[in-house]
């Protein structure tokens, strides 16, 4: 058969390995236990291999009981291996390794299963098979087009132009930003300036010519709008009137590229944000609804992590009298509430290159600087939470603690014991007094915004050092 993937190397197995196996926590995509006594259908057999493969292989191990806790059973199941494994790679086109394993409780036997190539599901029988507990069942169509679609080039590194030549490049692109953001000289000759460009993949030399890739249209783009396969990744921002989408004061789409105009495109944000005066302890302050440092960075993130799979959406920054909204196209890859201490880049050459741009740093502090900006202000703690196939980070206005709903208190709470955790300091009473700007006489404030979080769920007592009521300290509940 052709394009079939490398056989792999067979690896005794011992009694010691079963007995590993059986301390297992559970079933996994790399494991999967059957009793099989006596036998096991062919049929289902192979059902397993293909659902084993698409998840990325692994070992079916027959002559193990299924629950727990697990012990080895025996199997009379297949007693001539060589001959099951010929008969699999004729009926499913790769091979499976089948393994006997003399075990003191009873014989094993043990299928190695590899993974599909990349790019590429099997199918039994016109099924593309997983496993769902006990269950085998077809792929879902989004799963199946996720995994064909790992054959293809990434969005960013396909074609945003035809064929330009050297001067028709600098038409389309502005590269100074490429060369001012990194701080290093800009090339004395054009050819310099090509040659740099096409290192770092934002243009692709085709002959005497040249290819603008996505990721440099994305960048550095003059006009987005003449690159028709990356304009609608142009972000928008609308401005309201009060609180609800009824009625717009500002819509405006900005056309260059992201590193081409970042600062301006921040600053321009910043100027649409309301603000407020207060007199706070005798002093008169500026309240912010956030900084331009946070702000930078939450702008930055949503630049970043777009699904660009996902078709016909934008960045969007909307504004309202009351709260600040930034969404991208595309659900989180690490759960919402563990922004603070998760981190996993979805544009991995996006990112790299925004982060030599010195846009944004790619190593997982954004977020703490934007938590930690709201504290060191008092401010309502900023919301992140996934919508409709968006991520939408939520900011609200400035006002003080006696003016914040109770969830608001339960999200900074939180918030706060996650960035103490991430900064190995620990949380107590004193520490989210500060956090919430409370004189040391509303203590009780923060006594009661602690234990409607530990009522919630979202923190827990820290008991490593011991347990004093007078110096309680906290965790967040996952740490």
């Amino acid at each position: 058969m052709e394009n079939l993937p490398e056989p792999t190397p067979t690896v005794l197995l011992s009694e010691e390995c079963i007995d590993d196996w059986l301390l297992a926590v559970g079933e996994s995509e790399r494991l999967e236990f059957k009793e099989a006594k006596e036998s096991f259908d062919p049929r289902r057999l192979r059902m397993y291999c293909v659902a084993l493969a698409n998840e990325g292989g692994g070992h079916l191990v027959l002559g193990v009981t299924d629950a727990r806790p697990r012990r080895v059973v025996g199997t009379r199941a297949f007693d001539n291996p060589a001959k099951t494994a010929r008969e699999l790679f004729d009926s499913l086109g790769f091979r499976v390794d089948v393994q006997p394993v003399d075990h003191r409780d009873g014989r094993v036997v043990v299928l190695q299963v590899p993974s599909r190539p990349r790019g590429t599901a099997f199918h039994f029988e016109g099924a593309y098979l997983m496993r769902a507990g006990e269950s085998l069942l077809p792929m879902s169509e989004d799963r199946l087009r996720k995994i064909f679609d790992e054959g293809k080039a990434p969005w960013l590194q396909l074609h945003a132009s035809r064929s330009v030549d050297a001067q028709q490049v600098l038409e389309l692109l502005d590269p100074y930003p490429f060369f001012q953001l990194q701080g290093v000289p800009y090339p004395t000759s054009l050819d310099g300036v090509l040659d740099q460009l096409a290192k770092h993949a934002i243009l692709r030399r085709v002959n005497e010519s040249y290819v603008v890739l996505r990721l440099g249209a994305l960048l550095f783009a003059r006009d987005l709008s003449r690159f028709p396969d990356v304009a609608r990744r142009a972000a928008r921002v609308l401005v309201y009137r009060g609180n609800s989408k009824l009625e717009t004061r500002i819509d405006r789409t900005w056309t260059a590229g992201y590193a081409v105009d970042f600062g301006r495109f921040v600053e321009f944000v910043d100027a649409q944000l309301p603000q407020h005066e207060t007199i706070h302890r005798g002093i008169r302050r500026s309240l912010r609804m956030i900084s331009l440092d946070a702000l930078r960075e939450l702008i930055a993130n949503a630049f970043i992590h777009q699904d660009f799979d996902l078709h016909g959406s934008q960045v969007m920054i909307e504004v309202y009298d009351d709260r600040l909204e930034i969404s991208n196209p595309g659900l989180p890859l690490v759960p919402a509430d563990r922004f603070i201490d998760g981190y996993r880049s979805r544009n991995e050459s996006l990112a790299d290159l925004m982060r030599r741009l010195n846009i944004c740093e790619e190593k997982g502090s954004g977020i703490d600087r934007v938590v930690l900006a709201a504290e060191r202000e008092a401010l309502p703690a900023p919301e992140f939470h996934a919508g409709c196939d968006r991520t939408i980070v939520r900011v609200m206005d400035a006002r003080p603690f006696a003016e914040m709903s109770r969830l608001e208190r339960l999200r900074a709470t939180y918030q706060h014991a996650c960035l103490c955790w991430v900064r190995n300091l620990p949380m107590t009473n004193h520490t989210l007094r500060d956090r919430f700007d409370l004189p040391a006489e509303k203590a009780i404030e923060a006594t009661r915004a602690i234990r409607a979080t530990l009522a919630a769920g979202l923190i827990k007592l820290d008991l490593r050092d011991g347990w004093s009521r007078k110096l309680a300290k906290y965790l967040p509940s996952w740490a």
